[in-house]
């Protein structure tokens, strides 16, 4: 369970992050709002990767402003929306760093475990010795993420982990989050551009503006055309496809 109570950060004048206050369940939370909304902000917030000028948030009922980094990253994992690294790496030693957190190495029999299987689930085998900068940007996004899930971590953080990837892998991407959520009971949080992707993966989903959480439940109780119409101040109908919300912007 990840809380956050009264939340506010902001850059400058900017209030990237208005007094939010949530409750996240375990299973697949998609947050959805337009551009400048403090989607990237709540979750690097979340992930400890910037300070909050109020209000806390706790994962697991651990502070995450006072708990120990170590401890943190065995807690959460997190990819960024934007990974830059300054040193050159091939993918199976990226994703090894995600090991880090449980002892260092990246080496015991457990870790190597953990790597061989992330490399597979992400469909990294042909690559993994290749070295980042000689991998496509969907190449390098799945690296990425095979090292956020070889963290082996019961919190997984996501900002927009579809970038760059072709449907195929996109997804492979969100149905083995799915399937990890399901199968060892995971708090998945993901940052979505694509309202149709988080109504067919996510089971509750957290729409966003201004910085402050205008609607937060299940799927089909946020998509509707009355709520995204007024979210993204665009018209919106909402029809059902095979049991699924599909959104038609108009």
């Amino acid at each position: 369970m990840i809380t956050i109570d009264a939340v506010t950060k902001t850059h400058g004048a900017l209030v990237a992050v208005d007094d939010v206050t949530l409750d996240i369940r375990p299973g697949v939370t998609a947050i959805i709002g337009p551009n400048g909304a403090g989607k990237s902000t709540l979750l690097a917030a979340v992930g400890r990767l910037v300070g909050t000028d109020a209000g806390a948030i706790a994962v697991d009922g651990r502070d995450v402003a006072r708990t120990r980094t170590r401890e943190i990253a065995r807690l959460l994992a997190i990819l960024r929306q934007d990974n830059h690294l300054a040193i050159r790496l091939s993918v199976e030693d990226l994703v090894a760093y995600g090991r880090f957190p449980h002892g260092g190495s990246g080496r015991t029999a457990e870790d190597r475990a953990h790597v061989e299987r992330a490399i597979a689930l992400l469909d990294l085998e042909a690559v993994r010795t290749r070295f980042l900068d000689e991998l496509s940007g969907g190449q390098r996004q799945r690296a990425f993420v095979a090292m956020a899930i070889a963290q082996d971590t019961p919190h997984l953080l996501l900002d927009e982990p579809l970038n760059n990837l072709d449907p195929r892998h996109a997804v492979g991407l969100l149905r083995l989050v799915r399937e990890l959520a399901a199968e060892r009971g995971l708090t998945v949080v993901v940052v979505l551009h694509d309202i149709n992707v988080a109504a067919q993966f996510a089971d509750d989903v957290i729409a966003m503006r201004d910085g402050r959480v205008v609607h937060h439940g299940p799927v089909a109780e946020v998509v509707t055309a009355e709520k995204l119409s007024e979210l993204y101040e665009t018209p919106a109908r909402v029809v059902e496809v095979e049991g699924r919300r599909v959104v038609l912007w108009e």
